[in-house]
């Protein structure tokens, strides 16, 4: 009856690990959840911020005219 025991006893700490180890996936994964959405907005944010900048007031160099000795 011992072994019986024995089996059962090793099951169920078996049970609490995993038991432990999903609660503990379970907290990183809404933990990262959370630090996505927070990417999500500050990228939102950054891309409006983009395209509300002005063009420069500088001419690109295809746009600049080569000096005189050229």
């Amino acid at each position: 009856m011992t072994n019986v025991e024995d089996r059962l006893e090793e099951l169920e700490m078996k049970v609490a690990f995993q038991e432990n180890t999903i609660e503990s996936l379970n907290d990183a994964l809404a933990s990262q959840q959370i630090q996505i959405e927070k990417l999500e907005f500050q990228l939102r944010h950054v891309v409006e911020r983009v395209k509300q900048l002005k063009p420069s007031n500088i001419a690109s160099e295809a746009e600049e005219t080569p000096p005189p000795h050229y």
